[in-house]
């Protein structure tokens, strides 16, 4: 008796779940990580957006790596857990959840990353426009590469490592290794933001000390454009770093700029171009922000494992801090403006 009981309360539940108009959705925040409790702690990349813009409304998502977290405005922040795979799951996973409605959706991919000292400094925040991936390849030991390869990474299909864009196309390869962003949209996040002061902090001061001969390393927080390379593999050092470099140009073209190092964002592009195949989601409203945490190789006169395992400065909070302070004005900008922007995307004014 108690199981038919319950059978029909589940009945119920289920045939109001189904009545239920989808919640529609204006912006979803992606983060990657987040160090213990989503509040009151020690914070990831999640906690300061549940905090400061009291997403109090929790969602239980089994298929996710934590609960959604929403507020009256139509914000969502959902937590897609490290690497490629997990940011590929938890976004497929969102999106064929019912209970919203993602059609006009924005989705703000907000996280930390490794900075090339080249162009960014701790702290620092760039747009991207095009993400590439960093796993998608072949791979000779660096102990067996012959003396004339720079790097022992080479692009699928071809025979040596390349910087010739042609040289692709002689052979097999996938097409989730280039993505490139609206570029209106990313040109329109730019110029909200890159006026910004970001804060400051004396960890980082004096750790930017070290880059000398790297001026953009060397400056205070700041916003840009530019480009990241998403990999699950946390690689590390000058050669990679070079690696990276000629990777973005490689496939992205001669435009592109490696600024940040990432390990889930190829995948969550890859899920979200499969979800907007079908008009779940608009693969054109997506924005990834990566900010400054580490470089992603050693100053002069250090090793790549001594930089390798240094404590982030300020235990990263600059970066956390960063990606919610220039993310947020974006945020804010398509919420408040969200009857223009639920159906025509913005643009940077001409």
């Amino acid at each position: 008796m108690q199981k038919i009981v319950a059978l029909g309360v589940w009945l119920m539940w289920a045939t109001v779940a189904q009545a239920a108009e989808p919640i529609e959705i204006k912006v979803v925040v992606a983060a990657m990580f987040e160090r213990g409790e989503p509040t009151g702690d020690d914070p990831g990349e999640l906690q300061l957006w549940i905090e400061r813009l009291a997403l109090t409304t929790e969602y239980d998502f089994p298929l996710g790596e934590a609960k959604l977290y929403g507020n009256d405005d139509g914000v969502i922040a959902i937590l897609l857990g490290g690497g490629i795979p997990n940011a590929t799951a938890s976004i497929m996973a969102l999106g064929f959840d019912d209970r919203f409605d993602l059609s006009h959706s924005y989705f703000l991919i907000a996280g930390i990353a490794g900075a090339d000292p080249a162009d960014l400094s701790l702290g620092s925040a760039a747009w991207a426009r095009h993400i590439v991936d960093g796993d998608l390849l072949y791979e000779i030991d660096g102990r067996e590469i012959p003396d004339d390869w720079p790097y022992g990474m080479v692009p699928l299909g071809a025979e040596r490592p390349t910087q010739d864009p042609a040289d692709l196309y002689g052979g097999w390869t996938l097409d989730t290794i280039h993505f490139s962003l609206h570029q209106p949209l990313v040109d329109w996040a730019y110029a909200l933001t890159k006026d910004l002061q970001l804060p400051d902090a004396p960890g980082i001061r004096e750790f930017r000390k070290l880059y000398t001969g790297y001026p953009q390393a060397q400056r205070p927080p700041f916003v840009t454009v530019g480009d990241t390379l998403s990999a699950s593999t946390y690689w590390h050092g000058e050669k990679l770093n070079t690696w990276a470099n000629d990777w973005l140009q490689l496939y992205a073209g001669a435009d592109a700029n490696f600024m940040t190092s990432n390990m889930e964002d190829s995948g969550t592009l890859t899920a979200l171009h499969r979800l907007g195949r079908t008009d779940v989601i608009d693969a054109r409203r997506v924005l990834v922000l990566r900010t400054a945490s580490n470089f992603t190789m050693p100053p002069k006169g250090k090793t790549a494992v001594w930089s390798k395992t240094a404590p982030y400065p300020d235990n990263g909070f600059p970066a956390l801090d960063s990606a919610f302070r220039v993310g947020n004005v974006v945020v804010q900008a398509l919420v408040d403006n969200w009857t223009e922007y639920r159906d025509q995307l913005p643009a940077p004014a001409k």
